[in-house]
């Protein structure tokens, strides 16, 4: 059982590791707790009572106050981050005596335990504002959509944002071979097949192939063509707790496990050839996209039908338009060190990946 009752943890400080604080005298409860910081790779700090001067009741990220300790810590500074954790379940009281202390949250063990560990190591890991995530699609096949995926990936990392790229269809040949680090050292989508609960976002991000700056999450050429819902969530969800941004290259194909991918989705790129043909694909994919994901938009790539724009092609869709996505020269022409896309910092490509970070993350609030 758990509840809330008002605020979001403070976010915690860099440098090093922030430490949790534990204020208890119940020797079972402090095992518990104990235990569960352990389970989340974090260090506490432990006192018995309200910390005098110079503890770290002000400035811990997240402090848990047992039930028993709640009277002793009534008159303290008013903070975010506190949670009060017990044992009864039918004990009313406890929220009166939260409200009393200010927590944000109230938990009880044994239910709560993977909510608290998975808060702890929150902590432990830094996490503060997710990571952008960006979705993108092909309105039909052949649309560029891995093409414009690894460009805004690419040029994210120039820009200096922690970026990772992961590749969510196993039928579209492999982002790393896109990128040309088909041999690099690292994990693949296969290594994670059987990830259940919380995946450490750090340990993630050290375990997967660095190519161009960023992080690429991609398929391996083994037979699998799938990877469980459920390690999907962990997966993504622990990609998006480091902050930066988050690019992901979806099928054209709606299952349980791109669900899981949409859900996390902070909007998506429809990428739509201005043909008719390409139009009518594409609104079935819209369609089925807009289910689970609310912003949605358009990216319209050339050459032009008659009578199509890209604002029509926009019209025709009922979506917003993300713009036009240009024509890269360089990769038309592949030549050794110049047929990455978005390689080119000045190239039509990177230029539209660039000023579309630029709207994106001010929307976002992240600059």
């Amino acid at each position: 059982m758990s509840g809330t009752v008002t605020h979001d943890p403070p976010p915690a400080t860099g440098g090093r590791q922030a430490r949790p604080l534990i204020v208890t005298e119940d020797p079972g409860l402090l095992d518990d707790l104990l235990r569960l910081c352990a389970a989340a790779g974090a260090t506490p700090e432990v006192h018995h009572a309200l910390p005098e001067a110079g503890g770290n009741w002000e400035t811990a990220p997240l402090v848990l106050v047992g039930d028993d300790a709640a009277r002793r810590v009534r008159g303290a500074a008013r903070r975010r981050g506190v949670v009060l954790v017990g044992r009864d379940q039918d004990d009313s009281g406890v929220w009166k005596r939260a409200v009393e202390i200010g927590a944000d949250h109230v938990l009880m063990l044994p239910d709560g335990e993977q909510w608290l560990v998975d808060r702890i190591a929150d902590v432990a890991e830094g996490a503060g504002r997710p990571a952008l995530t960006v979705g993108v699609i092909g309105g039909r096949g052949g649309a560029g959509a891995s093409t414009l995926a690894c460009a805004l990936a690419v040029t994210s990392a120039r820009e200096g944002l922690r970026t990772l790229l992961v590749d969510a269809d196993p039928l579209g040949g492999g982002l790393d071979v896109l990128l040309g680090g088909e041999t690099a050292e690292g994990l693949r989508w296969p290594a994670f097949a059987a990830s259940r609960g919380r995946v450490g976002g750090g340990a993630l991000e050290e375990s997967l192939p660095e190519l161009h700056s960023l992080r690429v999450l991609s398929w391996d050429r083994g037979d699998r063509v799938a990877v469980p819902p459920q390690a999907v969530r962990a997966v993504l969800a622990a990609a998006r707790r480091r902050g930066g941004t988050v690019v992901v290259d979806l099928p054209r194909r709606i299952d349980e496990g791109v669900a899981e991918v949409l859900a996390q989705l902070d909007l998506g790129l429809l990428v739509v050839p201005a043909e008719l043909r390409g139009v009518a694909a594409a609104d079935r994919v819209a369609r089925a996209v807009a289910m689970v994901l609310r912003d949605l938009r358009v990216a319209v790539r050339g050459p032009y039908a008659p009578g199509l724009d890209e604002r029509e092609v926009a019209r025709l869709l009922s979506l917003p338009l993300a713009g036009e996505v240009p024509v890269e020269p360089a990769l038309l022409r592949p030549r050794e060190g110049t047929s990455t896309p978005g390689a080119a910092p000045r190239g039509p490509l990177a230029r539209f990946c660039r000023e579309f970070w630029e709207r994106a993350l001010v929307e976002a609030g992240g600059s």
